[in-house]
């Protein structure tokens, strides 16, 4: 008889021996899988951990000498990897303007904070905090210009911004679409379409490199923010058809009666249409988080010594340059530790409204 849990379940032999040995060719093919995936999961460990060399301290010869791993290069090159061309002695300065974003995220992800005065507050201070430390000027820090910046700080500063920027700038575009006059929702679906139509680097390469030979010396601005603002109206386009999504999944009859109420046009957006549009289109937003998060990447196309970048010049320099591997391994760890993040967090906000409906 086959053995059961809890509320008359199959236990977990049961669940195994069912799914995977019900017959002998099932059992056979089951162990011969099992035993592969063995044997690669052996394999890693010996090459990640077992024989992998974790200190600088006798350089590159250490790691030619072994079949493991040489994560010696980022005991090595872990500042250029991080901090990018940052000077050095101002390394605290980066690392901790990193820890305001550590900070400012967990604050808004608190339901405490959830409300748009919180959220503003903690968004824009942390931001300007960020900023000021980075750039310094102030509190007898020295100024260091955007072209030196890099590393994950710079990765980190392009993200923030763009999500700044382009989440109110999605919310005016959405509205915009759904406006009652149709030359205003007309145009504003054309500007939408037109930019989700081109690819995210060409608006990039023309915003950093062609724009400047449009405008005005006084109005071109720093080719940095330059990217950024095109990056945000990048994220901003596809963020207003995902909030307009959301919207049109509220019940129609739900603004109608905000209207017979006399409700304002800005009470009616503010506290009815856009918490309802922002929770139904929660899980396409996270993801477009994480997508944001990962292009990022692509700055380095155009000049900027983001993560990536550093990591290429850490193992591009030097004696280093057969540890491009583990250079590689250890920026995608960082890129899933904030994208896995992300992802978990979306996940808690989705049980967290739904248990709130029942």
């Amino acid at each position: 008889m086959a053995m059961t849990g809890e509320m008359g379940r199959p236990g977990l032999l049961a669940t195994l021996r069912e799914k995977y040995f019900s017959s002998l060719g099932n059992a056979a093919l089951s162990i011969i899988c099992f035993s592969i995936l063995a044997l690669i999961v052996w394999k890693f460990f010996d090459w990640a951990i077992l024989s992998a060399v974790f200190s600088a301290a006798n350089g590159p010869e250490a790691c030619k000498a072994t079949d493991g791993a040489c994560w010696a290069v980022i005991d090595a090159r872990w500042r250029l990897i991080l901090f990018g061309l940052y000077p050095h002695e101002e390394h605290w300065r980066s690392a901790l303007a990193c820890g305001v974003v550590v900070v400012m995220t967990v604050l808004s992800c608190l339901p405490y904070f959830w409300n748009g005065r919180s959220i503003s507050v903690i968004w824009i201070g942390g931001f300007l905090a960020f900023y000021f430390l980075m750039k310094g000027g102030i509190l007898g820090m020295p100024v260091v210009d955007e072209q030196s910046w890099g590393g994950l700080s710079l990765t980190v500063f392009i993200f923030v911004t763009t999500v700044l920027v382009g989440t109110p700038l999605s919310i005016l575009l959405a509205l915009l679409r759904r406006s009652e006059l149709p030359w205003i929702s007309a145009l504003t679906g054309i500007v939408i379409d037109s930019v989700r139509s081109l690819p995210l680097l060409t608006i990039l390469f023309a915003f950093a490199v062609v724009l400047p030979f449009l405008l005005p010396d006084w109005a071109s601005g720093d080719k940095l923010y330059r990217a950024i603002f095109g990056s945000a109206l990048f994220f901003a386009a596809y963020q207003a058809e995902i909030i307009r999504g959301g919207m049109q999944g509220v019940p129609t009859g739900q603004e109608e009666a905000a209207k017979s109420l006399g409700i304002r046009y800005r009470h009616r957006i503010q506290r009815i249409l856009l918490p309802q549009a922002f929770k139904n289109a929660l899980p396409a937003t996270i993801n477009q988080f994480v997508i944001t998060f990962k292009e990022t990447s692509l700055f380095i196309i155009i000049g900027f010594f983001e993560i990536l970048a550093s990591g290429n010049a850490a193992y591009g320099t030097g004696n280093w340059t057969f540890a491009f591997v583990e250079v590689y391994a250890f920026i995608a760890m960082i890129y899933f530790v904030f994208v896995f993040s992300l992802s978990r967090y979306g996940a808690f906000l989705e049980r967290r409204m739904d248990v709130g409906d029942h």
